[in-house]
């Protein structure tokens, strides 16, 4: 049977011919991806006859609607003479020689469960920033194969934004690998709605409509940028290399050689044993209040890529190493503050902070209130009228400078952060900045309005008496 797959343009073209062991597509709303897909899904069936495939999108409506009914109507299936056929209650279409697509689904975490025992050749993952890192990597476990005669590949497309933003940005764009993780196994093609001239020619308001969407919106969905998305907790977030000397209109700042001796130094401290610990040393300049983070220890190891995760214990002694040797901090009386459920004993045993005061490290439990404390934040970094915010970053805090910024807005508790996500950094960040509370300068309220038939002004709820908005 021959079917017209359509010509592709120079950026699909690209997609169609990478083979890299991990292929991501796009980074723009309109650059022609779930084609691509399609399109490649239909190449590889033709080429390798018996290959298994599996095509994933986050929810089955936008599976149905984006692959496996345009993919019904391009290769005729239902129609008489087409040989290929599909399998509604399996969600499989077999090719005439026994090549196969899987039509998959993953909505929530528990949804790769399903997939455990599955095994394909190639995996395709559509809009996969909507998905967690770890069902991206559950779901890259189902590709595996004997056969050395058939290719072993997974394929991304992805736009700003989503679960696993942090995650397809830190090995596409930024090319950050741990682990096992080969950097030559890894290609991107970025591809915007400029690119695809034949949306451009059909729906020419199409970029009207992306060019008219609100900044974060526009810059993620029309031109692709990896560092402004849609949900993200703290947009206000400026890192200009520029003004690291000056320190205006950034929050990360060249590197404090020295802390001057009146400033009180705080050690935050957020435990994990097979996630990410973050420890972080912030000095407060007293005479403003002003907080800065020069210093952090971040990961599961101290040794990168070993696998062996750090006790209580070793951790104590990692702080007491980096306190003792670095010049800054040693002799210095530093206040320690941590979550509170490092005093939670479970069972018979010792609690997290017991375990670490008998390595005489010390920690006073935080005022962990999570809405308060991601006020202060926003508190913080905001700029006055000279460009100076409240709260600075060194350019050494590498990890908090990264996985800050990718932050997302819980999508149930809507006002609060992901916590899925890489959050240790800033927990450690905020427990101290409860410590240190900054309350915003207090809104003038108008004078009373001549016309005010519904008495609206008086009710205090529309005053914003605590500057909240202000």
């Amino acid at each position: 049977m021959q079917v017209d797959l359509g010509k592709p343009n120079a950026k699909q073209d690209l997609f169609l011919r990478d083979r890299h062991r991990h292929v991501a597509f796009g980074g723009a709303r309109g650059g022609g991806k779930s084609w691509a897909v399609r399109t490649k899904a239909c190449l590889l069936a033709s080429r390798f006859p018996g290959i298994q495939m599996m095509i994933v999108r986050k929810t089955y409506p936008e599976l149905k609607a984006n692959h496996i009914r345009p993919l019904k109507k391009l290769l005729g299936i239902g129609t008489k003479g087409c040989l290929v056929r599909y399998n509604d209650s399996e969600k499989l279409m077999t090719f005439p020689n026994g090549s196969t697509i899987l039509f998959a689904y993953c909505d929530t975490e528990a949804d790769t469960d399903r997939y455990q025992g599955t095994e394909v050749h190639v995996l395709f993952l559509d809009e996969a920033t909507q998905l967690s890192q770890k069902q991206i990597e559950d779901l890259n476990a189902c590709v595996r194969s004997t056969d050395v005669d058939m290719p072993l590949r997974t394929y991304y497309t992805c736009n700003p934004g989503g679960k696993g933003h942090a995650y397809i940005k830190r090995l596409f764009v930024d090319r950050i690998f741990v682990g096992r993780e080969k950097p030559e196994q890894y290609s991107f093609i970025q591809s915007l709605v400029y690119d695809n001239e034949i949306l451009l020619q059909a729906h020419p308001e199409y970029l009207d409509a992306l060019e008219n969407l609100p900044e974060a919106k526009r810059k993620a969905w029309l031109l692709g940028d990896w560092n402004s998305f849609v949900g993200q907790a703290f947009p206000e977030f400026r890192h200009d290399p520029a003004h690291y000397q000056d320190r205006q209109w950034t929050h990360v700042i060249d590197n404090l050689q020295e802390i001057p001796p009146d400033w009180k130094i705080y050690r935050g401290f957020d435990f994990g044993y097979r996630r990410p610990f973050a420890v972080v040393w912030i000095g407060i300049q007293p005479a403003t209040n002003r907080m800065y983070l020069f210093k952090e220890w971040y990961g599961c190891t101290d040794t990168p890529n070993t696998g062996i995760e750090l006790s209580a214990q070793e951790i104590a002694d990692g702080i007491t190493v980096r306190e003792k040797t670095d010049p800054r901090l040693k002799g210095r009386q530093i206040y320690g503050i941590a979550d509170k459920a490092i005093w939670i004993k479970d069972g018979a045993g010792e609690s997290i902070a017991e375990m670490m005061e008998q390595r005489r490290v010390y920690f006073e439990p935080s005022d962990s209130a999570r809405l308060a404390g991601k006020m202060q934040m926003h508190y913080r970094l905001r700029f006055d009228e000279k460009g100076l915010p409240m709260f600075y970053v060194c350019k050494e805090c590498e990890a908090f400078i990264r996985t800050f910024p990718l932050l997302l807005y819980d999508e149930k508790k809507t006002e609060d952060i992901d916590t899925e996500l890489e959050d240790h950094e800033y927990d450690a960040v905020r427990y101290v900045a409860m410590a240190h509370i900054l309350n915003p300068a207090p809104v003038m309220l108008p004078d009373m309005p001549a016309d005010d038939p519904l008495n609206m002004w008086s009710q205090p709820k529309y005053h914003n008496r605590g500057g909240l908005y202000g």
